[in-house]
């Protein structure tokens, strides 16, 4: 991704509330097109990382940058290529939901009745209400509605689901995956596993304030080393796969990519971990014994997440739960 067009550019931001708050040394880019995961709880530093980008602060050090314009300097000037939706949503008491959209509309100088009828229709909502006395669902759609309604080259979206129910969770999914083949670019932040990995094609997980890993999603997705769980019907088989791996492991190369995660004695059965390219040398090993069952343990995102927020490595970040 070198030679491509970097549109958002965070580079060295810091940004000390004290207590260990803030955010500390973020650097990452999204390039033209690209969907960036921003991933952590709440309290991590993803907000305030998303106000320095759309310049509502100005950093202590570091920069950011979108499509080239210093985001505190030329705050003005990004708005008008940037759609943005907060992660809390503060909409001005005294209007209806059709009167904010009217104002935001002229504000941003674009009347697109047929995007705006489109948007309304995807998600449900009727703005005829008072903003005030709207759902926190229904404040969450007005505020997706007017965030995409200018047809916006670059998206920001901090926790854009946020108070939606399921169903209109996957609708918002399934509204990216398009407006992403549309070739929008757009950064991503939130806490959900599932919207992250279903939208992004690249992820930074950040930790109490700093960036503790960045990837492409297909690690995950396409990941060759894989974990089983295997089964003994006799424990003396079990005792005696686990005695002998290890030295097989020492001698014959094509065994060296695997290795014991976990062994539970009580029901007779073991984690191992296998690169695929080993999965053929682990089976003819494992013919030797009497298995019952022999299932692969599906590693996830939150698998993978987890292994930077549990304080215990759960055998590679793999906890398996009796059935």
């Amino acid at each position: 991704m070198e030679n491509q067009e970097k549109v958002i550019e965070v580079e060295n931001l810091t940004q000390d509330y004290g207590h260990g708050r803030g955010v500390f040394d973020v650097t990452f880019s999204v390039d033209k097109g690209e969907v960036f995961g921003f991933l952590g709880p709440n309290g991590a530093g993803k907000s305030t990382t998303i106000r320095h980008i759309m310049g509502f602060s100005k950093a202590q050090s570091g920069q950011t940058r979108v499509l080239g314009m210093e985001s505190f300097k030329e705050y003005y000037k990004l708005l008008k290529y940037v759609g943005y939706l907060p992660g809390e949503i503060a909409l001005p008491e005294g209007l209806t939901g059709w009167e904010f959209i009217h104002m935001m509309e002229d504000l941003k100088h674009v009347h697109n009745k047929e995007r705006l009828k489109m948007l309304l229709e995807r998600f449900k909502l009727d703005p005829a209400g008072e903003t005030k006395k709207m759902s926190l669902g229904d404040k969450r759609k007005l505020a997706i509605v007017v965030a995409f309604m200018a047809d916006p080259d670059i998206l920001i979206l901090d926790e854009p689901t946020s108070g939606l129910d399921p169903v209109m969770q996957q609708v918002f999914i399934d509204f990216i995956k398009e407006e992403k083949k549309r070739g929008k670019t757009i950064l991503l932040s939130s806490h959900m596993f599932n919207e992250v990995e279903a939208t992004c094609d690249r992820i930074a997980i950040i930790k109490d304030g700093k960036i503790v890993s960045m990837f492409d999603t297909s690690k995950i997705t396409h990941n060759e080393n894989k974990n089983f769980i295997v089964k003994f019907k006799f424990k003396k088989d079990l005792e005696d796969f686990a005695s002998k791996l290890p030295r097989a492991r020492k001698n014959l190369e094509n065994i060296k990519r695997i290795s014991l995660k976990h062994i539970d004695q009580k029901e007779n059965l073991c984690v191992v971990a296998v690169n695929d390219k080993d999965i053929n040398s682990l089976s003819a090993m494992l013919a030797n014994y009497n298995i019952t069952s022999f299932v692969q343990v599906k590693f996830t995102l939150e698998d993978y997440f987890m292994q930077f927020y549990r304080e215990k490595k759960d055998f590679g970040g793999i906890v398996w739960k009796k059935k």
